[in-house]
């Protein structure tokens, strides 16, 4: 049997986030509070985990530098207290979004399924179970990561950039100008690098289905296959199926290697500018060792999260990408709303008339 030709004409054309955002939304709106609350309880993490930093240049200049000891008791207790808030919210964040997003896949598996149990005999004569099995198992599985911890943290990698940021701007202007033109570059690399990877992930969801069906058909019709002796020709199918997802798994990976490697290249460039400029401006006195040991440790805190980015974006555009097939199924028409399903009659009339009809009993 042959894929749905629904399903492959949409499989092939241009990926579109516009058309898989009403069913986002939908998903996201029972959860409206849940993610409020994960959003302030990241909020929270990361402004505790941008207590030791920053504390590094009064530690510097003020305690060891001019010998102010009696704040070297409240620094310490500062970090400590940090230190408890970020880890009592990140444990929090992971209870309260991990389980949520484990009960969305359900409620989405469980969605899906019902649907493709409504869809039409003739649907389900055009489409492979094994890829029905694999739109209902596996396309949700990338779902964790919108309400998951995935889009919390790349909010929240998105607001300690932010604010290390400003505390750059604060320490020195010139440098974080230098800095930031890197940064940006690196951005609009990443924006291209996104827009070329989101396909390659929608293309090994819809190749992993087809060989996932054609495996399972395969399987529970093996008497046939060897009633045919089509062992051999199983075989190459298979083969070619499973070079097609391998060669497109090599293909994401050269991609998000390329994309980790031009972050590591930033890292090394942005930390060449920040020791040079910050040397110069040491020595002509307008940068003290305590603002630039800060400097540098913010300057970590901006840089991670853009390569955190690398990550996580990758892990939302794989959901995206399953969102789409799974959308696919849901925009199918199910057999009981197909209006030439029923046929609606005039009333009926008539008569039952008994013509030469006898009745006797035989003993």
């Amino acid at each position: 049997m042959s894929s749905d030709p629904k399903l492959t004409a949409k499989g092939s054309a241009r990926p579109n986030i516009s058309a898989v955002m009403p069913l986002v939304w939908e998903l996201i709106r029972p959860r409206r509070a849940l993610l409020a609350l994960g959003f302030v309880l990241m909020a929270i993490n990361r402004v505790s985990s941008l207590v030791l930093p920053y504390s590094t240049r009064y530690l510097i200049d003020s305690v060891i530098i001019k010998h102010h000891l009696q704040l070297l008791k409240p620094l310490v207790l500062g970090v400590l207290a940090a230190t408890v808030v970020q880890g009592i919210t990140s444990f929090s964040l992971t209870q309260l979004l991990s389980k949520a997003a484990q009960r969305l896949i359900t409620e989405l598996r469980q969605r899906v399924q019902s649907h493709v149990e409504r869809l039409p005999v003739a649907f389900h004569d055009s489409t492979k179970s094994g890829v029905l099995v694999s739109r209902i198992m596996s396309d949700v599985e990338g779902v964790r990561n919108l309400i998951g911890t995935g889009l919390v943290d790349l909010v929240g990698g998105l607001l300690t950039a932010s604010i290390a940021l400003v505390v750059l701007f604060r320490i020195s202007a010139l440098m974080t100008v230098l800095a930031f033109g890197f940064l940006a570059l690196f951005a609009l690399a990443l924006k291209k690098a996104f827009q070329t990877i989101r396909p390659i992930f929608r293309e090994r969801g819809k190749i992993n289905a087809e060989v996932t069906g054609r495996l399972a058909e395969s399987l529970g019709g093996i008497r046939v296959v060897k009633g045919y002796h089509a062992e051999e020709r199983e075989e190459k199918v298979f083969a070619g199926g499973v070079m097609r997802l391998l060669n497109n798994v090599l293909r994401s990976l050269t991609a998000t290697s390329v994309m980790g490697l031009s972050a590591s290249v930033l890292l090394g460039v942005v930390g060449a500018v920040i020791m040079y400029v910050g040397a110069r401006q040491i020595l002509a006195g307008s940068l003290t060792i305590g603002e630039f040991f800060t400097y540098t440790m913010f300057m970590g805190f901006l840089i991670a999260p853009v390569m955190q980015i690398v990550q996580i974006g990758t892990q939302l555009t794989e959901a995206l990408a399953g969102l789409e097939r799974s959308h696919e199924i849901l925009s199918q028409p199910a057999e009981d709303r197909d209006p030439k399903r029923t046929i609606t009659l005039p009333p009926i009339e008539g008569n039952i008339d008994f013509q030469n009809v006898s009745f006797s009993w035989v003993r």
